[in-house]
């Protein structure tokens, strides 16, 4: 089995619940029809029109969705990408490695799931899409994400949901060089708006500033900070 993600970029004046309203009622099925396993959308969309943590530059198209499926073999997803690649101004598909890090219910901060697929999950999905820098070895860069990274961040900050997407290789030409794709679930829109609780100082201003600290000093050894492209989006589980 391998994993496939396809980001779509969208003109910015395209009606984004509309665009949620195609990709549910007319997307889904015909990918599923095609056999499409696991299949999974994060849609930006007006139930989650809140700032991201590192503003989209005003010059890029902006993240409109991120479909994610699994299938035997990625060789035939030529009749998936028919459905998938005039989705937006732009697409880019990738194979990639999953880690599912942190499922729901697996530590304090959430419940395990009790809503059925197709349901909009609680909450909002942060999604990030990482380059390796020039500066680290592939080898490096791994290390950094995977040992330092994930660990300290699941300490420092309240997840409910972890996806580690790892990029293999592109699918399509012309896709941005990205080698990582991050979905990661607040249990409330509140929680990323609310420093106080993105980073798990109950209270604390000390406590803030330490978190915050060792947040900026982990990212700022693995990524540029400048090429970190983050939205916040609505999660669909479709199919299990």
């Amino acid at each position: 089995m391998e994993k496939l993600i396809y980001v779509v970029w969208a003109n910015p004046g395209a009606d984004a619940d509309a665009r949620r309203r195609d990709l549910l009622a007319r997307v889904q099925p015909a990918l599923l029809e095609r056999g499409a396993l696991r299949l999974s959308m994060d849609i930006k969309d007006s139930d989650a029109a809140i700032p991201a943590p590192v503003p989209w530059p005003d010059d890029e198209l902006p993240l409109a969705a991120v479909v994610s499926f699994w299938m035997d073999c990625h060789d035939r997803r030529g009749p998936f990408e028919e459905i998938l690649l005039p989705l937006g101004d732009r697409v880019a598909g990738y194979l990639v490695t999953e880690s599912l890090y942190m499922e729901y219910g697996g530590n304090q901060h959430s419940a395990r799931r009790d809503w059925p697929n197709g349901v909009r999950s609680p909450g909002v999905v942060q999604v990030s899409l990482l380059e390796q820098p020039s500066r680290l070895t592939y080898a490096q860069w791994i290390d950094q994400w995977y040992g330092v990274q994930s660990p300290m961040s699941e300490r420092v900050q309240p997840r409910a949901r972890y996806v580690r997407n790892t990029v293999a290789r592109a699918l399509t030409a012309d896709a941005p060089p990205y080698k990582g794709i991050v979905e990661e679930c607040w249990a409330s829109k509140e929680i990323p708006q609310n420093p106080m609780l993105y980073y798990n100082a109950n209270g604390s201003q000390e406590t803030l500033r330490e978190n915050m600290m060792t947040m900026m000093e982990s990212v700022s050894k693995f990524l540029d900070i400048d090429r970190i492209r983050v939205v916040m989006m609505s999660e669909y589980l479709l199919s299990s």
